[in-house]
């Protein structure tokens, strides 16, 4: 007697894509409403007024803010790329393609997908790179 062969899976079932698309979404919105957040702080002037004070601390005071204002500013922009990483991660859920290595073919373990699920590569596809 032959030993039946296990066929590997190729692509998330429809119950698997709508787990992860709901982790996505959850996940997205969090990401928009901390964006949000992020652009208020970079537009907003400051709201202690310095007038009145020494022109020393006057000084700190706008470089502390710019400081505060850039990194602010780098951290909206990587927020603004998680955001489309969610997005094309909907997408690829949309064509059944969610879960598929880029570089492997295979499928990524769903453990991994869960921890980042916006991830197109399997971890021995990333320890390669």
């Amino acid at each position: 007697m032959k030993a039946k062969e296990v066929k590997e899976k190729t692509r998330y079932s429809d119950e698997e894509l709508a787990e992860f698309k709901a982790l996505i979404l959850e996940k997205l919105e969090k990401a928009r409403k901390d964006f949000e957040g992020l652009r208020e702080a970079i537009t907003q002037s400051t709201s202690n007024d310095t007038i009145d004070t020494s022109p020393t601390f006057k000084v700190l005071e706008e470089g502390a803010s710019t400081l505060s204002k850039e990194e602010s500013s780098k951290l909206a922009e990587r927020q603004q790329k998680f955001i489309q990483h969610l997005e094309a991660a909907l997408i690829r859920i949309e064509n059944k393609t969610y879960g598929i290595c880029r570089e492997t073919g295979k499928l990524i373990p769903a453990d991994r997908l869960r921890a980042v699920p916006h991830a197109t590569l399997s971890m021995e596809a990333k320890v390669r790179q």
